[in-house]
C-alpha cells in the first residue's frame, strides 16, 4: 500500500488518470520520534577481500515528519553517537574510533538531514539530504520501503521504514587503509549503510 494510488477511467473516450490519496496513510501525517531500542543504524564493508565486517551504531535519535497526503513533503533529521560503533572486536571498535577513522573525540556525532523526498512507486520510497561524517558534509540518498504502520500495546502509533544507501568512505575522509601481499587492500572503500526504523507518532 502506497501513499499514493493511480485509478484510470475513461471520460469520453479519453482515458484520464486521477491521483487519489489513501485515507489510511494521510491519517499518519504527523511528527514521528524515532525509537532507538526498536531500531537499527548498521554497516556492511568488505574485508581483506574475502568477507564482509558487519558492524552498528547502538545510540541515535531522530524524528520524522510524514506527510501522508503529499509525500514529497516529508522530512527526517537522525543524529548518531560515533562511540557507540560496535563490530563484535573491541580493538576493532577502538580502531574505528581513532583518528584513522572516525577521530570521534573530536566528531562525536553522525549527522543525517534531509532536503527532499520522493516516491519511487508502491511503498518505494527515497530521501535525499546531506550527510555528514566528521568535518564533510556530502548529498546521500536512501532508498527506503515503507513497513507499514500500528498500534502497539502501549497505545503508541507508529511506523517503520526499511532501507539502505551505499557509500564511498573516502568522500566523507576516511581513507585509512593497509595494503595486502596477494594484492588489494585490508578495507574496501565501498560501505554498505542499511536502516531499520521504528518511530512513534507524537500527539
Amino acid at each position: 500500500m502506497g501513499f499514493f494510488t493511480r485509478r484510470s477511467q475513461d471520460t469520453n473516450t479519453d482515458a484520464v488518470a486521477t491521483l487519489d490519496v489513501d485515507p489510511a496513510l494521510a491519517a499518519l501525517t504527523g511528527d514521528y520520534v524515532i525509537d532507538a531500542s526498536h531500531s537499527s543504524i548498521g554497516f556492511t564493508v568488505r574485508h581483506a577481500m574475502v568477507t564482509n565486517v558487519r558492524g552498528s551504531f547502538g545510540e541515535h535519535e531522530g524524528t520524522l515528519h510524514l506527510d501522508g497526503t503529499d509525500p514529497s513533503r516529508s522530512t527526517a533529521s537522525i543524529d548518531v553517537t560515533i562511540a557507540s560503533v560496535g563490530t563484535g572486536i573491541a580493538d576493532r571498535d577502538g580502531h574505528l574510533l581513532s583518528g584513522d577513522f572516525f577521530d570521534a573525540e573530536r566528531f562525536p556525532l553522525m549527522t543525517f538531514r534531509t532536503t527532499s523526498a520522493a516516491q519511487l512507486g508502491g511503498d518505494a520510497y527515497r530521501i535525499s539530504g546531506q550527510l555528514t561524517i566528521k568535518d564533510v558534509t556530502r548529498p546521500l540518498a536512501i532508498d527506503l520501503e515503507f513497513a507499514g504502520s500500528a498500534t502497539d500495546v502501549y497505545g503508541n502509533e507508529r511506523v517503520g521504514f526499511e532501507g539502505s544507501a551505499e557509500i564511498l568512505r573516502s568522500d566523507w575522509g576516511l581513507t585509512w587503509n593497509a595494503a595486502l601481499e596477494a594484492g588489494g587492500v585490508m578495507v574496501s572503500d565501498k560501505v554498505k549503510l542499511t536502516f531499520d526504523i521504528s518511530a512513534i507518532k507524537q500527539a
